[in-house]
C-alpha cells in the first residue's frame, strides 16, 4: 500500500506538466503569424503531389499560384479530392509527404499571399 500511495503524487505532478506543453509550443512564431497562409486538408486521406504516378507535381516550392489552382490531390475512400489554393501567392513550403497520410485540417502547404 505504501507503493500505491507514493504513485499518486507523481500522477498529480505529471498532469500540470502535460497541460503546460501547449503553452510552451505556441509562442514560437508559427508560419501563419509570419504572414503565411496554410492550405489545409479538408479530409483524412492520402496526399498526392501529382495527378498520377510518374507525372510532374502540381506545384513546387517557389511557384506562383492563383486562387482556385489545384495544388495537390487528397484521396479519401477512392475519391480524388483536388485541393485548390484559396489565395493567390507563392508556394513557400510543402508540408505533407507524397503518398503519405494526412489528417483532417492538417496543413498541406504554406503560401505567401500576394500583396493586395
Amino acid at each position: 500500500s505504501v507503493k500505491a500511495g507514493s504513485e499518486v503524487p507523481v500522477a498529480q505532478q505529471a498532469a500540470p506538466v502535460g497541460q503546460g506543453v501547449p503553452e510552451m509550443v505556441e509562442p514560437e512564431t508559427s508560419p501563419e503569424m509570419d504572414g503565411l497562409h496554410a492550405v489545409r486538408s479538408p479530409v483524412v486521406g492520402t496526399f498526392y503531389r501529382a495527378p498520377a504516378p510518374g507525372e510532374d507535381a502540381y506545384v513546387e516550392v517557389g511557384d506562383a499560384v492563383s486562387a482556385g489552382q489545384t495544388l495537390c490531390i487528397v484521396e479519401a475512400m477512392k475519391l480524388m479530392n483536388e485541393i485548390v489554393a484559396d489565395v493567390s501567392g507563392e508556394v513557400v513550403e510543402v508540408l505533407a509527404e507524397n503518398a503519405g497520410g494526412v489528417e483532417y485540417d492538417q496543413p498541406l502547404f504554406y503560401l505567401r499571399p500576394e500583396a493586395e
